[in-house]
């Protein structure tokens, strides 16, 4: 795959899902920006890693959800490098519970540190790309965001909205060369699907027809592809990585 851009920025970017979207692109050149909120040291140690095989990252600690960081994160960015080529919204929560469980604020809290966050950094991506009119943006939204899921109200919400807000990104950028797409994964090999039980892990791998787990690279290869000059003529599409759970 080939990259026009220099550099991408990716949220939550200092473990799982997100790390490995950090090494598969670093590997494929970019320069990666690793934002953490709180694993400061797993954002260090990641950046020696990626180092270490000869490929260029930096640091940025902020929330994503905060307005104010994100955009003077962006700043130190184009500072740095004179430039954001890329952007990840990796960044998210969850909260599960019951939806007759979930207070309001449950609710919210989830939609701001997932949803809230896309947005601003779609919004901020959007304006400095659009001055050399190319870039491109991809939001990692799930699986439940097309099915639904019991105890996750707030977070198939704030999934969801991620895919109808990115195609709406995806008709205002056009006409600046900026693109906008979106992956939802289905069950990915995580710290947390590690936890579950076998008989649990059987029984949600049963109803998936490659009968098995994702993994996270297969997740940031297919965010490499959709970043790159090899998906030019595709945005505002949703790209499912789920192993045919949801078709």
């Amino acid at each position: 795959m080939t990259f026009s851009g220099k550099n991408v920025l990716i949220t939550g970017a200092s473990r799982g899902i997100g790390a490995d979207i950090a090494r598969v692109l670093a590997a494929y050149g970019l320069k990666v920006w690793i934002n953490y909120k709180s694993s400061a040291a797993k954002a260090d140690e990641l950046k020696a890693e990626i180092e270490e095989k000869g490929g260029l990252a930096a640091v940025i600690g902020f929330d994503a959800s905060d307005e104010k960081a994100f955009v003077d994160a962006v700043k130190t960015i184009i500072e740095s490098d004179g430039e954001l080529s890329y952007l990840v919204n990796n960044a998210g929560i969850t909260n599960d519970k019951l939806a007759i469980r979930m207070k309001v604020e449950d609710f919210e809290n989830v939609i701001r540190a997932n949803l809230t966050s896309a947005f601003i950094g779609c919004r901020e991506a959007l304006k400095v790309m659009s001055k050399k009119r190319f870039g491109s943006v991809v939001n990692i939204s799930s699986i439940v965001a097309e099915t639904g899921n019991a105890g996750q109200v707030n977070y198939s919400a704030s999934k969801g909205g991620m895919l109808s807000m990115t195609k709406s990104f995806a008709l205002e950028g056009a006409p600046r060369g900026v693109r906008f797409n979106a992956i939802t994964p289905g069950f990915i090999q995580t710290d947390m699907t590690e936890e579950l039980k076998d008989e649990i892990k059987e029984a949600y791998i049963s109803k998936i027809p490659l009968k098995r787990f994702g993994k996270p690279e297969e997740v940031a290869q297919t965010v490499a592809f959709l970043l790159s000059d090899g998906a030019n003529y595709i945005t505002g599409e949703t790209i499912k990585v789920n192993g045919g759970m949801y078709m």
